[in-house]
């Protein structure tokens, strides 16, 4: 029984998508080095489109994965399909667009590097660079 639970333990914490595994990257054009989480999910929502500094940002978005369900669990505190329903209803009335969604942390990270202020997330252990990574307070 013991050795069951033990067990259960190490595969609910040795999961790719438990808190921290993910990094929030910015383009160096971002003046910020960090970013509150309440500022960060309006950018990934839409409703902010600069930073306290001024500074224009583009959110992107991974397509799937680890990261990508860390980052909305965490940051945005919906599923996969609310953040659809929310970005389907935000592009119906004309409030805003389809941020750019890319495959993987890779195209994430080189989309991020080329784009005057774009912001993103990764896996936590992926490189990324010509970005810099924000910390989120």
């Amino acid at each position: 029984m013991n050795k069951t639970i033990v067990l259960l333990a190490l595969a609910v914490f040795a999961s790719p998508a438990f808190g921290g595994d993910v990094k929030v990257i910015a383009n160096s054009s971002v003046a910020v080095a960090e970013i509150s989480s309440d500022e960060l999910k309006r950018v990934f929502l839409g409703t902010k489109t600069s930073l306290a500094d001024g500074s224009r940002v583009e959110p992107v978005l991974e397509k799937g994965g680890a990261a990508h369900s860390v980052f909305l669990k965490e940051y945005l505190g919906k599923t996969e399909d609310a953040l659809s329903t929310y970005y389907r209803s935000l592009v119906f009335t004309g409030k805003g667009s389809m941020p750019k969604v890319l495959a993987s942390d890779a195209e994430v990270a080189a989309y991020v590097a080329k784009t005057k202020g774009a912001i993103g997330y990764v896996s936590a252990g992926a490189v990324a660079p010509g970005t810099k990574t924000l910390e989120v307070k």
